[in-house]
């Protein structure tokens, strides 16, 4: 379902960031020459119904966004955990979406370690209050993940993560699928940087 990157080609223009968390999906924009990535807009997750996916889908077809980024949150030793397996089926189901809707714009997965915790770090050096940052963590993490990611794209002049795909569907009369929430006790995206 994965695949590589292009090496040597990257898509130029507007980019969407997404951090993806069991509750909340925080979204981020960057400006048309890869500048800068801005915070943009954070969405309830709705695992049941993919709702939120479609909003996310909606936003690129709007700002005719070029490629997506979505963090996928590994551990301190670079390990993958169910966050990462819950990321990666989100990507998944971006793909899919954004396949439906005859959107070509490219997934790509990339390494998110501690975007949230530098989120709330930069969240409470501005001055915001600790129990303000739930309205706003996301999309500032989301913002982290992308500025890595387009700052890495023009240091390598390649494209960076690993490429998702739409999941195959061997039945077609098969409703969209759906991402199952995490059963154990991983922590939520406000504190999932802090693992070891």
């Amino acid at each position: 379902m994965n695949s590589s990157t292009n090496s040597g080609v990257y898509p130029q223009g507007i980019k969407l960031g997404v951090d993806v968390g069991t509750v909340r999906v925080g979204l981020a924009i960057c400006d048309p020459d890869e500048i800068l990535a801005t915070p943009f807009k954070t969405v309830g997750r709705d695992a049941k119904k993919n709702s939120d996916v479609r909003v996310v889908v909606k936003q690129a077809t709007e700002m005719r966004a070029v490629q997506i980024f979505v963090g996928l949150p590994k551990t301190m030793k670079g390990e993958e955990r169910s966050s990462a397996q819950m990321a990666t089926e989100y990507a998944e189901l971006l793909a899919g979406e954004l396949a439906r809707a005859g959107l070509d714009v490219p997934v790509n997965l990339v390494d998110e370690r501690l975007s949230t915790v530098t989120a709330h770090r930069n969240l409470h050096e501005a001055g915001m209050s600790s129990k303000n940052h739930r309205k706003v963590v996301d999309q500032v993490a989301a913002a982290g993940i992308l500025q890595h990611a387009i700052d890495m794209q023009k240091a390598r002049g390649t494209d960076v993560g690993r490429r998702v795909n739409a999941p195959a569907q061997s039945d077609t009369s098969r409703s969209a699928p759906t991402l199952q929430a995490s059963s154990g006790p991983e922590p939520d995206s406000s504190t999932r940087g802090l693992q070891l």
